[in-house]
């Protein structure tokens, strides 16, 4: 609650600083307009439910790999993945809300002016208009983009879904014990993953590489994803470490947090190997309309100093800190990285967010600071406040003892 408040009142400066700072010029794809403080407070909204989001369907991903793949070691802790699945449907009204007025008053993607798909229009987008059904399919291009809707709908729908089952499936294994559970929840796992596996990269797209409309990348799903998977990893090996020092999860061993920790360093030089190889194809192609995306990024005075946070938090940080087999095991070590991880990635889609939507008038101010803080906290307090109404372990998991014993 305390963080919170904090983070409204911070919020609440930079929108008034905001607010008296005036408007300006400046150049965008349609020519010179306005801007107005409101359009960095849409960007920050639009960052943050992306970026939360990713982090709570990650944790229903991650109870589901461990259960497709049959994993003993895990059986105390996926309780806490699963618990971020709580956060879906609100992230769903979030994300479906903003996302309609956006569309509706032109505001964030810049694909929704009608007049680009329109040939006689001195605005036409050839390019743009060649993805135009992508958008509004069934209806005319330049209309309602009900294809892009539909697609959110769907994807919420079916990740809210799963994510339900699979928590009925866990709290009944608790009271009805067997194997039945277990066996009919791998069962749904794979399913589940199946669907993350295209929605995923789909809503990749669709949520923030169509911000830059003219630019793509065929590797832009996978980056997505490996920035989310990080985030979610460094949420629940935090909640769990935190949760391990209060005392909750006497099961847990330093082997355990050990493993956890291999996660996050491994999946951190996943996620830098996909940055590197996204870059370097670029840069070595040197096609235009790829390398703009990192122009506007390296030569930028306001977004350049970022992809160097963005590198030491997301990289060297993990690999460096974490190299070692005992810096896995000290819940310290893994409390300070995991933080600068979730707030690593969250630039991380600062980067990928304001500089196609802001241009030059975006950076990271007290609005950006405090949007972080509100939705953080309200992420954090429904997640643990249902993770708090069931059992934190599932005790009738059949691998269970097995996990008790878990060392390496």
């Amino acid at each position: 609650m305390t963080v919170l408040v904090i983070g409204a009142v911070i919020l609440g400066a930079g929108i008034v600083l905001a607010m008296f700072g005036g408007s300006h010029d400046h150049g965008g794809e349609t020519g010179a307009h306005a801007f107005h403080w409101y359009q960095r407070l849409f960007a920050n909204l639009w960052i943050n439910n992306v970026y939360f989001t990713g982090i709570a369907v990650i944790g229903v991903f991650f109870f589901a790999i461990q259960y497709a793949a049959q994993a003993g070691w895990s059986a105390p802790v996926l309780r806490i993945p699963l618990s971020f699945g709580y956060w879906l449907p609100f992230a769903a009204i979030m994300m479906i809300g903003t996302g309609l007025f956006f569309l509706v008053t032109h505001q964030f993607f810049h694909w929704t002016h009608p007049e680009l798909f329109d040939p006689n229009h001195p605005e036409y987008d050839k390019i743009i208009d060649g993805k135009g059904n992508f958008f509004f399919w069934p209806l005319a291009k330049g209309s309602f983009p009900i294809f892009f809707i539909a697609r959110m709908v769907i994807f919420f729908g079916f990740w809210v879904f799963f994510f339900n089952k699979l928590r009925s499936l866990s709290y009944a294994e608790d009271l009805n014990g067997g194997t039945e559970y277990w066996r009919r929840m791998r069962t749904w796992s794979a399913l589940f993953l199946v669907f993350f596996a295209v929605s995923s990269s789909v809503s990749a797209w669709d949520w923030v590489m169509s911000i830059d409309t003219h630019w793509f990348s065929t590797m832009f799903g996978w980056y997505v994803f490996a920035s989310w998977f990080v985030a979610g990893l460094a949420s629940i090996t935090l909640v769990v470490v935190f949760l391990k020092d209060n005392g909750y999860l006497p099961m847990v061993n330093e082997n355990h947090i050990h493993d956890l920790g291999k996660f996050v360093f491994a999946f951190s030089v996943f996620w830098t190997y996909i940055w590197f190889s996204q870059f370097l194809l670029i840069y070595y192609a040197n096609i235009p309309e790829e390398s703009v995306y990192f122009v506007e990024r390296l030569q930028s005075d306001v977004y350049s100093p970022f992809i160097i946070v963005n590198l030491v938090l997301n990289f060297f940080l993990p690999f460096l800190v974490l190299m070692t087999r005992d810096a896995k095991r000290h819940t310290i070590f893994l409390k300070v990285v995991c933080f600068l991880i979730i707030l690593g990635h969250w630039f991380d889609f600062f980067l990928m967010v304001q500089p196609g939507t802001l241009g030059h008038n975006g950076g990271f101010g007290l609005m950006e600071i405090g949007m972080l803080l509100v939705y953080g906290s309200v992420v954090a307090y429904v997640v643990l406040n249902n993770l708090a109404k069931q059992n934190l372990v599932p005790k009738n998991h059949p691998m269970l003892e097995e996990s008790y014993h878990h060392h390496i």
